[in-house]
């Protein structure tokens, strides 16, 4: 068959001119002007030429014996060829580009101009580079450290706009600073620090793989531990967000070898542990992409060429330049999955008469057939109706529980939802019920209702009847057919619970009931159940099972440790699983089967977050935990502009046996109440009191404020730099440490007092305090201060006065900074601050080791930065803790771990709350508030009396160091009153005889005012 295409013989005189020993200028120019000419004019029978011949242009603009006009000619073809070339043909001529790139194949004019050509490509191919990017950015990435510098701009330029292809919003801003690693390697830790804060929304593909590899190895290469650590981290993640594992395929040679360096270098064994972790995370996706290649049919160039020659009847070899290009075309339509008509009119084009429209679309159903992966069986082979088919991704504020998933449900299923901690189980199950998880059917079409025994707060007083009435889907359902289905369940008059009692009487089963019934009477298609059995007894937890499995047009999904509930119920197992939803047929034995490491989720009858609040110690002096800490006595405040006060004569008292909780709507002045007790503001009038000795940890309503100018610290550099100095820097940032000028004016006026002078007499005169130096010692009554008066030289005895004295000088202010300072610091002496002892004072309050050390809190959730806020006030072993509205940013595990470890913390808790449950489960005293006054009730002294039944508590006998080093510290003896009178008769009249003291002899006098 003769060729349907005019010749193009003259281009193929480039191949001639490279290399010639008498290159013939003329010629050459001649055809590389046609490369131009038909480029430009867009000559589509050309363009397979113009691919096939772009190599030997590329090498002309390096050919030392052609003329500067040729090698002229020759960057302009080249520029020329790109900008007019059709986008599927850039994959015929990326392989040419990148091979003419290479430093060991090609000399630096060829690769610069090469380069130069990706990068315009790039520009206006997007598509079509961004699938090649796996094959790209591994060759240009060595040629931006050339030695040559007009190739390492050119290989900057090329990265740069390939990686602007990325198609990956979540990295878009990471294309300068990943480029830029690859010539600074000294910015990797900066640079990860970056990614690390990223979070990602989209699914991660091949473009964005590509794209940070290079970085994630020199940061597993780094040698710097927290740098491999978070390139380790970052691997984890996005390897989590492959949609199709066949993405991660080309990068598992490079990532896998050094994910193993990093794994058997670290030495620290908590980095090496995240190391090991990923690289078994890895070596699970590889097994994956094993699995994916049997199925996935991958593009296949002679596979295409030959379904060309076979399905247009030409002969092998002929036409072979078009075939070859035409193949090319085709795979890359193939990659980007179009097989649409109109995707495929440049392919007839380029067949011009040796085809027709019929035989091209032919060969585009042979194409899309040759890459449609092979089918998997469908396990499912009942009739049943199918409800719900979707596919969906769902996260929890920076945090991605479930990554472009399926779920599918059919009618009467029942199926059990399994996942670890913190996997996404109720979250999936609310936003449901909500209606927020995309594709699922439209209430209107399919009525699905979440299961919960929670009682809201507000609807607490309502007997049961009018609670399930409240529900906005029943409006209207007759009141009697509420009444009848309750008493179904048990709530019947002469039963435990009574349908009109109110529901707040009701324990935790029979909320679970009251539940149910609602359920039951909202006659859903899909019941959404979370820990249907919890708190119910064996006969309930029976009826519930016989409930739910005479359901037959229900279905339901359910979260569950009770594994004979998951037996008798499920007929299917829904598990997620590093962000996907994997579904297995049976109950769970069949499931743990199947995967055996599962059965974990089962070993404890319940696995809960647990959080550790550290143990305040001793205050000197306090013997009872009922004594008085803190006081208000008839305190007004008034907000500046305001007439009306906000709080009215309010007095309270905070022990360490307190368990307050102080309720109020909104605006009654409960946070106020709580900012004049802990000195955030001063009250008009009454007086406000704290033991000197007593540390105060105040988790404020806003609790950001104290974090906003530190975003760039991870928590443990904040927690570390906040008690730097031994205090807490930010105690002193309240308006009540603030002087006013009264203060000031008593400050600057001589007041007449009396005090010891260095000889040990009494003196009497108007004098002026220049400074008070900080040191403290204890005096008859109370504490004294050393002062140094204006004027005056500090005397190595020093001077003290007692508070009664100073605050009417108008130093009040500066004798609780220094009764601050040492409380704080008491309260640091058992712990160093070390950045080993806050990671694990950080994990104590929840915040895990990767977030607490690796994270800058920028990169923070709102309640991971309220459990930093939270760490970072109890660092000082506070005796009191005031927290203002913590339930706002915690999920509901975070609670029940706080709840618990403020029931076992042994200093007192004040709690402003509209959480009724989490108030009720651990305060036994409440404050409530309404319209500025305060009315007390409940048991105060609880704790107290607790104490009381318990053995004293031990004093602390030993100090733990960074390294782990524990060393003993010295307890004071222990007298009785005899010993005692013994012991200060003794010592006074060694002092008498001028008798040197020992240690024990020195402290004993000091404590009892001897000398």
């Amino acid at each position: 068959m003769p060729s349907a295409t005019p010749s193009f013989d003259q281009l193929a005189l480039v191949d001639k001119a490279v290399g010639a020993s008498k290159p013939d200028n003329a010629q050459s120019l001649a055809s590389l002007k046609l490369f131009s000419k038909y480029a430009n004019e867009g000559v589509i029978a050309a363009q397979p030429f113009l691919c096939k011949h772009l190599g030997s242009v590329l090498a002309l603009c390096a050919d030392k014996k052609a003329s500067k006009e040729v090698k002229a000619a020759a960057e302009e073809a080249v520029k020329d060829v790109c900008a007019h070339l059709s986008s599927n043909a850039v994959r015929d001529v990326l392989p040419t580009l990148l091979e003419n790139s290479d430093s060991a194949k090609a000399k630096w004019q060829t690769r610069v101009a090469a380069l130069k050509a990706i990068a315009a490509l790039a520009d206006s191919h997007a598509e079509q580079i961004g699938v090649a990017m796996p094959d790209i950015l591994p060759v240009i990435s060595g040629s931006v450290v050339d030695t040559k510098a007009d190739v390492t701009r050119a290989a900057e330029a090329a990265m740069t706009a390939v990686c602007d292809v990325v198609g990956n919003r979540d990295l878009e801003h990471m294309t300068g600073p990943v480029v830029r690693v690859l010539t600074h390697p000294e910015e990797v830790k900066e640079i990860m620090h970056k990614l690390a804060g990223v979070t990602f929304v989209q699914a991660v593909e091949s473009p964005a793989l590509a794209m940070v590899t290079p970085l994630l190895v020199r940061g597993l290469q780094s040698g710097l531990t927290a740098t491999m650590r978070q390139s380790a981290v970052i691997i984890d993640n996005m390897s989590k967000l492959v949609n199709n594992p066949l993405d991660a395929a080309p990068f598992m040679g490079i990532l896998l070898p050094a994910l193993a360096y990093a794994a058997d270098t670290l030495s620290d064994p908590e980095a090496r542990g995240v190391a090991e972790k990923t690289m078994a995370q890895m070596n699970k996706l590889n097994d994956t992409i094993e699995k994916e290649k049997v199925r996935q049919q991958e593009v296949d160039l002679d596979r295409v060429i030959k379904a060309i020659y076979e399905t247009f009847s030409l002969k092998q070899g002929e036409n072979d330049v078009l075939i070859h290009h035409i193949g090319q075309v085709c795979c890359s339509l193939m990659s980007l999955r179009k097989f649409e008509e109109s995707a495929w009119k440049e392919v007839e084009s380029l067949f011009g008469s040796l085809g027709s429209k019929a035989k091209v679309d032919n060969l585009r159903s042979q194409c899309e057939a040759m890459i449609t992966p092979l089918p998997v069986a469908d396990e499912e082979d009942d009739d049943a109706e199918e409800l719900c088919n979707c596919t969906f991704t769902l996260a929890y504020g920076t945090k991605t529980l479930l990554h472009n998933t399926n779920l599918r449900l059919k009618r009467g299923g029942k199926y059990g939802l399994l996942g670890g901690n913190d996997s996404g189980k109720t979250t999936l199950m609310r936003s449901i019920a909500n209606g927020s998880v995309e594709g699922f059917p439209d209430p209107a079409v399919v009525r699905t209702v979440f299961v919960e025994a929670d009682i809201l707060g507000e609807l607490s007083h309502l007997s049961c009847v009018d609670y399930v009435m409240q529900d906005p889907r029943l409006a209207g359902l007759p009141r009697e057919e509420v009444t009848a289905v309750l008493a179904t369940v048990g709530f019947t008059p002469e039963g435990k619970a009574k349908p009109n009692h109110a529901v707040s009487t009701l324990s935790g089963g029979w909320r679970m009931k009251l539940a149910l019934a609602r359920a039951m009477l909202q006659k859903a298609d899909i019941l959404l159940l979370d820990e249907p059995t919890n708190h119910l007894d064996v006969i309930n937890v029976q009826w519930v099972m016989n409930y739910i499995n005479s359901l037959k047009n229900v279905t339901c999904i359910m979260v569950s440790h009770d594994s004979k509930f998951l037996n008798q119920c499920c007929t299917h197992i829904l598990r997620i699983d590093r962000l996907k939803l994997h579904q297995y047929r049976g109950n769970l034995d069949s499931f743990i089967k199947l995967n055996p490491d599962a059965a974990s989720y089962f070993s404890l009858r319940e696995s809960k977050l647990v959080f550790k609040f550290p143990e305040p110690g001793p205050i000197e002096g306090i013997k009872s935990r009922s004594k008085a800490l803190m006081r208000m006595v008839n305190c007004d405040y008034t907000y500046p502009g305001n007439t009306t006060p906000t709080l009215f004569n309010i007095s309270i008292v905070v022990s360490m046996a307190s368990r307050v909780g102080c309720v109020g709507e909104n605006g009654a002045g409960k946070s106020t109440m709580i900012k004049v007790l802990t000195g955030e503001v001063v009250p008009q009038t009454g007086e406000v009191w704290k033991h000197p000795n007593a540390r105060i940890a105040y988790v404020a309503q806003h609790a950001f404020h104290h974090i906003e100018a530190h975003l760039d610290k991870t928590p443990n550099e904040y927690i570390r730099w906040r008690y730097s100095d031994g205090t807490d820097k930010e105690s002193l940032v309240k308006v009540s440490m603030v002087l006013t000028e009264e203060e000031k004016k008593l400050q600057k006026t001589p007041t007449e007092i009396t005090w010891l002078d260095a000889e040990g007499k009494f003196v009497t005169g108007k004098r002026i305090i220049a400074s008070m130096p900080g040191n403290r010692r204890q005096g008859k009554n109370d504490f004294e201060y050393e002062v140094i008066f204006d004027r005056h030289e500090r005397t190595a005895a020093g001077i003290y006065l007692d508070a009664k004295t100073l605050t009417k000088m108008g130093w009040s202010k500066n004798v609780k900074a220094i009764d601050a300072r040492i409380a704080q610091t008491a309260g640091q002496y058992v712990r160093t601050l070390s950045s080993t002892m806050v990671e694990q004072h950080l994990k104590d309050v929840g915040l895990e080791p990767e977030f607490a050390t690796h994270y800058r809190m920028s990169a923070l959730s709102g309640g991971q930065k309220v459990k930093v806020v939270m760490a970072a006030a109890l660092w000082m072993q506070p005796h009191i803790l005031i927290l203002d509205e913590p339930t706002n940013y915690l999920d509901r595990e975070a609670l029940g771990a706080l709840a618990k470890a403020i029931e076992d913390f042994g200093g007192g808790v004040v709690i402003i709350s509209h959480n009724s449950e989490f108030v009720s489960q651990i305060c036994k005293e409440e404050w409530v508030m309404d319209a500025g006054h305060l009315t007390t009730k409940g048991d105060s002294g609880w704790m107290d009396r607790q104490q009381d039944r318990m053995d004293e508590q031990e004093a602390i006998t030993t100090m733990t160091d960074a390294h782990g080093n524990v060393s003993a510290i010295k307890q004071k003896k222990k007298y009785t009153k005899r010993e005692e009178k013994v012991m200060i008769k003794t010592i006074k009249a060694k002092i008498a005889q001028g008798v040197e003291l020992d240690d024990d002899e020195d402290e004993f006098a000091n404590d009892h005012n001897l000398y």
